[in-house]
């Protein structure tokens, strides 16, 4: 029977050589064309588990499945066109352009020695165009704003044309313009086939477009499924070790960090 997850991890174990456990005996399953995002504290291990997904960390125990496939099935190749990552931060070399920059996410779809052709061209010119990126396409990237290197970044994922998008903490640099586009764009993207997964420390980000919600903690799963069940003040307080409040206010789930002003606010509307 096919099943319904494009990812499957199952008892994963990662440690770095000093022994240091980041991620133990964690399992969860991200479905097919879903927006699922990833929340969890700093040094819980979200942005290992979003390498050892692509392949770039090799991890102790365990088993990943991608397209239940396990993931040594695949070569880096294989896995780059199914596969296309927004790292939270990434250092350019050289000095490439941007409509340069964003040309190398063609090259998984490129054969040996092949060279980019016209419809690569138009694939990067489509993708600029619909970030709003055209304007800077012959800037040098690392004379951009962190902002606008972010969105540089997310043309090169868009433009390898994945069936999987990982993104690491993606609005963490964005003024609220960019935050709004790039989550719009997600939300476009799923809509077409392509399934997401993002790590975030903003709860509120999630909320606006997640279909699942994973929960990590100390390197496990604290609670994973569906927003309206996981998304609760009980399980973030929990997974951030603080008050946290969730309210759903138009249709639309937001938080509210605890602290006297919000609680009296809070009361007020009771």
């Amino acid at each position: 029977m096919k099943s319904n997850n494009i990812i499957s991890l199952k008892n994963l174990k990662f440690s770095y050589e000093s022994g240091k456990v980041i991620l133990n005996d964690l399992s969860l399953e991200i479905k097919t064309g879903a927006i699922t995002a990833i929340l969890g504290p700093n040094g819980t291990g979200k942005t290992t588990l979003l390498h050892t997904i692509l392949g770039l960390l090799p991890f102790d125990t365990g088993q990943i499945d991608i397209v239940e496939k396990p993931i040594a099935a695949y070569s880096r190749k294989e896995l780059s066109q199914l596969i296309a990552l927004v790292p939270q931060s990434e250092t350019v070399p050289f000095n490439f352009s941007v409509v340069e920059y964003v040309l190398l996410g063609r090259t998984p779809q490129l054969g040996f020695l092949d060279l980019p052709g016209e419809a690569d061209w138009l694939e990067v010119e489509t993708t600029l165009k619909r970030l709003d990126l055209w304007g800077l396409r012959n800037r040098a990237v690392n004379e951009l704003s962190g902002g606008e290197q972010q969105m540089v970044v997310l043309a090169r994922a868009l433009v390898q044309k994945p069936k999987i998008l990982l993104l690491d903490e993606p609005t963490s640099h964005l003024d609220l313009g960019n935050k709004g586009r790039l989550l719009n764009i997600l939300t476009q993207l799923a809509e077409s086939g392509v399934t997401i997964v993002f790590t975030t420390h903003d709860p509120d980000s999630a909320a606006m477009i997640a279909d699942e919600i994973i929960l990590i903690k100390f390197g496990q799963v604290l609670d994973a499924g569906k927003m309206e069940t996981v998304f609760t003040s009980e399980k973030l307080s929990d997974v951030y070790q603080t008050g946290v409040t969730v309210q759903k206010i138009n249709g639309r789930y937001i938080t509210i960090l605890n602290n006297g002003r919000f609680d009296q606010a809070i009361r007020e509307n009771e």
